[in-house]
Formats: structure tokens, sequence, C-alpha cells
């Protein structure tokens, strides 16, 4: 055991050689991230608060990160279709999900998924927390949540209420609203909030309880009327704007929220870029400015609290689902 091969040596050496330049090349090549335009997936059609976020956040981000940001909408199947889109995307950053509160709740409301919600993304950032607006066109007869409940119990099942599809954050606090005030309202679904209040306010549907930031400039001109907020407190928004507890429904809470999700296997160097650049664009005045005058509330953080949140929401909701609360 004096004498160790020649050919033994070579191959130690050639494989450490390899080693090293993979290992040089992953660091180099995260070093340089981004080095192209990226993308932002938006599981909605445009128009809704999803949308608004996204759109604000690409320019600032693209500012922070030389590179062009830019928003496509892939709608469908309760966000499945776009969310899909980018578990199945290549793992280096350049494309990323805007993923909702439907993505913590569609494990347990969707009885067959295209992917893993827990193994196929890696977390990058909570942007904002949401409350929805319990909203009605200005013509609507009903002046309170109170009309809305006795109307609701006058004649079940013929009052309806739309969303921009299951699972979202407005399907969600209806449902909510409709097991608590023990009620019986009428979900349609749509492909995004754009389509949704399209029909609200051309009178297919009754209500909606819709992200603040898609019904904020309907409240201001005058279209829509706020009867309430989701959230446990008033939104500065819409100060004047009752709580649903406060309203007729006590203990109600429930409110939105929006993140940002890479594919599995991303590498953490490239992450933590995304992560720093993501906190810096919705912390800007000008991502504040727009947001926080709709009623969200920037909530950013590390990519390790943004998955323990989301791991909790999908507990959660998951006993509400089981309990028959939300409907499959």
């Amino acid at each position: 055991m004096q004498h160790t091969f020649p050919w033994v040596l070579r191959t130690c050496a050639q494989i450490a050689a390899g080693f090293t330049v993979t290992l040089l090349v992953g660091l180099s090549n995260a070093h340089a991230f981004p080095d192209k335009p990226i993308k932002l997936v938006v599981p909605f059609a445009p128009g809704g608060g999803t949308d608004l976020i996204a759109r604000t956040l690409a320019v600032e981000m693209s500012k922070d990160l030389g590179q062009t940001v830019m928003v496509e909408n892939k709608p469908g199947a309760g966000t499945l279709i776009g969310t899909d889109m980018v578990a199945k995307s290549a793992p280096d950053g350049y494309t990323l999900v805007v993923s909702s509160i439907a993505h913590a709740v569609n494990p347990s409301l969707m009885a067959k998924m295209p992917y893993s919600t827990e193994k196929d993304f890696a977390p990058v950032s909570m942007i904002v927390r949401s409350p929805n607006v319990l909203v009605v066109r200005a013509d609507s007869p009903y002046k309170s949540l109170k009309d809305i409940i006795a109307a609701a119990k006058a004649s079940p099942d013929k009052l309806t209420y739309a969303s921009p599809g299951n699972g979202t954050s407005s399907h969600l606090a209806g449902a909510l609203f409709a097991d608590m005030a023990k009620v019986e309202i009428k979900h349609i679904a749509y492909k995004g909030s754009g389509p949704a209040l399209t029909d609200l306010l051309g009178g297919q549907t009754d209500i909606i309880f819709a992200t603040s930031g898609s019904v904020g400039g309907f409240i201001d001109s005058g279209k829509l009327r706020a009867l309430a907020v989701t959230s446990a407190e008033r939104s500065g928004a819409y100060p004047n704007v009752p709580t649903v507890a406060e309203a007729g429904v006590p203990g109600y809470v429930t409110e939105g929220w929006y993140g940002f999700y890479a594919p599995a296997g991303t590498p953490q160097a490239v992450i933590d870029k995304l992560n720093a650049a993501t906190r810096k664009a919705a912390n800007s005045a000008v991502f504040k400015s727009k947001v926080v005058s709709e009623g969200m509330v920037v909530q950013t953080g590390t990519p390790g609290e943004f998955d323990a949140f989301v791991r909790a929401e999908i507990v959660r909701w998951s006993k509400l689902v089981k309990a028959d609360v939300i409907s499959k």
C-alpha cells in the first residue's frame, strides 16, 4: 500500500477539479443574477389586486435589479394554471408566481393538484396583507351588512356573491361570512377580479368581498358602496366603514395576503437577491403610496418567515374545509 497508481491520482484530481469548476460556475451565475428579464406570473385576469401589486412592484424591482421585470397574467382553475406554470419552470429565479391565500387553501379545496404546494416552491418573501371589503353597487337596496343578512334569511340562496375564483380571499371571506352569519348565499366564481367586478357593476351578482386594491377606485368614484371590511380593525383607507364584526357578525376576521414564490431548487443566493429586491420595492414610497391608500398593509420579511406563515395558513384553512365551512 506504499504506492498509489498514477491513474488513481489523475482521477481524483479530475473529480476535484470538476467539483471546483461546478461550484465556481454556480457561484458566478448567482453573482451575475439577473442577466435577463424576470417574469412575475399573476394567476388571475388583469384588473385585480394581485395585478396591481405585481405591476407596481415590477417597476420598482426593475430599478434595483437592473433588468426588466415583466408581468404575465395566467388565470384559470382557481390559480392552478399560472401557479403550475411556475412550479414547472427552471429553478433559476427568472420566473416567480405572485401567490395569494389561494396558495394555502387549494391543497384542501382541490381534489387533485398538478403540483405539491409544500414541495415544489421556494419562498421568496411576503409582500402585503389586505382586508377584503364587502361592496355593493351604488344603486343597491342594501345599505348595511344587516340589510344583507336580513335579505339572505328572507330568501335563502337567492342572494349571490361574486369572487375572482375558488380559493381566493374573496371566496373564503364570503363563505366564512355565510357560515358565521347563519345565512345561505350563492357563490359565483370568475377568472379574476376584473370579470367579477364587471358583472357586479352590471347587476348580474349582488355583492362581493373584494380585495381592497381592486375596488378602491370604484368606491372613490361612487360606483360601489363599501359596507364592511373583513379585518379585525377598521382600515385606514376606509375609516368610516365598520368591520364585519362591528356590523353584525361578532368574531368574524379574515385577511388576504400576497407573496412571491420561485420554483423549488432555486439557488439560495438568487432567492436572497430576490428577497432583498422585493423588500426594497415593497417599502418604497411609490409602492406604499399605491397600496396603502387601497387599505393594504406592507409586510415583508425573510423567506423562512413567509414559509412559516403560509404553512400555518394551510393548517387553518384545512380545518375550515374539513368542517364544511368552505365548500369544495
